[in-house]
C-alpha cells in the first residue's frame, strides 16, 4: 500500500510541478502585458477547459507535460491588429528572456525547498554500514538467508566479503554477484560485533531474478538545523546539477544511446545507473516508499526537478533553452531570427527525444530497475 501511495504521490507531484512551471511562464508574460491565449496541462484531445478573460485554461489526455500558448510565438500565427503590440515578439529581448527562463527556474527553487525539507525533517542517511530495517522471513517459499542467520531489524552490516563499512550499493552489488556462494558478513548489534555466513539466493524483484539475502535496508539519519538545512540544500542543488550534467552527457552520448539499444534488443540486464523515464522513476518512488523510506521521496523528487530544470535549459529548440539561445542570437545580430527556419530543428530534436523516451518507457515496463538487495 505504501508503494502505491509513493507512486501515485510522485505522479501527482509531477503534475503540480508542470502547473508551476507553466504558471511561471504565464505569470511573467502577464506581468509584461503579453497576451496568453491558452494554459493547458497535458497534450492531445481536451478533457476539460474553461475561458477566463482572454485565456483558455484546461487539461488534456496525455499528462506528459503542459504548455502556455503565448501570442506571437508561433511564426505561422496570424495576429489580430489589436494584439500586435501585446505579442511576444513585440517585447524587448530581456522581457522575453525572463518569460522563457521563469519556467526552468521554478524547478531549481522547488529542488532547493525539497532538499532543505529533507535535510531538516528526514535527515541525511549515514552512507556506510547500512542498517537493517526489516528481515524477510521467507524468500521463494523457504526461509531467507538473513532469517536463518538470525539477523534482526536494527542490526548494522559493517563488513561483507572483506569490504569494511560497505555502502548500500556495494552490498547490493556483492549479493547479486555471489548467488549461492557462502559470503562472510560482520554484523553489529547493541555495540557488539559477530560474524555470520550467508549465501544469497535468487528472488524475484520487479519481475526479474536477482540475488538477495532477504533484508530491507534503512539508514541512521543525521538531521540538520534550520541553517544547516538551508546551506545544505544549496550544496545539494550544486551536487545534483553536477551529477545531472554528467548523466545527461553519458545517457544522450554515443555510449548511452548504444546502451539503450542493447537493452531493447538483447537480454542485457539493467542497472541503477541506466536511464529511466517517469514510469521508471515512479517505480523507484514506489520501492522507496515500500521500504519504509517515504521521507526520501523528497530527495528523489528534488533530484528529478534539478534534472528537468537542466534539460529545459539545453540550448536546443523546442526546449526553453533553445528559445533563450535564439534570443541571444537575436541580441548579437541586432535583428529578429526567422523562427520558421528553426522549426525543422525543433522537429528533429523532438522526434529524437520522443523515440528515446518511448524506448526507455518500454524498458521500465519489461526490465524495471530495482533498489532491493
Amino acid at each position: 500500500m505504501a508503494g502505491t501511495f509513493g507512486a501515485v504521490g510522485f505522479f501527482v507531484a509531477l503534475i503540480v510541478v508542470i502547473v508551476v512551471h507553466e504558471g511561471a511562464h504565464f505569470g511573467v508574460a502577464k506581468a509584461f502585458g503579453i497576451k496568453v491565449i491558452e494554459f493547458f496541462v497535458g497534450f492531445g484531445p481536451r478533457i476539460w477547459s474553461i475561458h477566463r478573460g482572454e485565456t483558455e485554461y484546461g487539461v488534456k489526455w496525455i499528462l506528459a507535460g503542459g504548455y502556455v500558448k503565448i501570442a506571437g510565438m508561433n511564426p505561422y500565427e496570424t495576429l489580430a491588429p489589436e494584439d500586435e503590440a501585446r505579442a511576444f515578439g513585440a517585447k524587448p529581448v530581456w522581457q522575453r528572456a525572463l518569460v522563457i527562463f521563469a519556467g526552468p527556474a521554478t524547478h531549481f527553487v522547488l529542488a532547493f525547498v525539497l532538499f532543505a525539507l529533507w535535510l531538516g525533517f528526514v535527515g541525511r542517511p549515514v552512507a556506510n554500514s547500512p542498517l537493517i530495517d526489516s528481515v524477510a522471513s521467507t524468500l521463494n517459499g523457504v526461509e531467507s538467508p538473513a532469517a536463518a542467520a538470525g539477523l534482526r531489524p536494527g542490526d548494522r552490516i559493517v563488513s561483507i566479503g572483506g569490504i569494511e563499512d560497505p555502502t548500500d550499493s556495494q552490498l547490493v552489488d556483492y549479493t547479486r554477484t555471489h548467488i549461492g556462494e557462502p559470503v562472510p558478513f560482520v554484523i553489529e548489534r547493541d555495540g557488539r560485533r559477530f560474524a555470520v555466513t550467508l549465501a544469497p539466493v535468487l528472488s524475484t524483484v520487479g519481475g526479474k531474478q536477482v540475488g538477495r539475502i532477504g533484508v530491507i535496508l534503512g539508514w541512521a539519519r543525521e538531521e540538520s538545523g534550520i541553517v544547516g538545512a538551508l546551506t545544505g540544500g544549496g550544496r545539494l542543488i550544486w551536487n545534483a546539477l553536477g551529477d545531472t550534467v554528467h548523466n545527461v552527457t553519458r545517457v544522450f552520448g554515443p555510449e548511452g544511446i548504444g546502451r539503450v539499444f542493447r537493452l531493447v534488443f538483447t537480454d542485457a540486464q539493467r542497472t541503477k545507473t541506466d536511464a529511466a523515464s517517469v514510469v521508471g522513476i515512479g517505480q523507484l518512488a514506489s520501492q522507496t516508499a515500500s521500504g519504509g523510506n517515504g521521507g526520501d521521496l523528497l530527495f528523489l523528487f528534488a533530484v528529478v526537478n534539478v534534472f528537468i530544470g537542466f534539460l529545459n535549459l539545453l540550448p536546443l529548440p523546442p526546449f526553453d533553452g533553445g528559445h533563450l539561445a535564439v534570443l541571444a542570437i537575436e541580441r548579437l545580430r541586432g535583428k529578429a531570427v526567422d523562427m520558421r527556419k528553426v522549426i525543422p530543428i525543433s522537429v528533429a530534436v523532438a522526434a529524437f527525444f520522443v523515440l528515446f523516451t518511448l524506448s526507455v518507457v518500454y524498458l521500465d515496463i519489461v526490465k524495471p530497475i530495482s533498489l532491493s538487495p
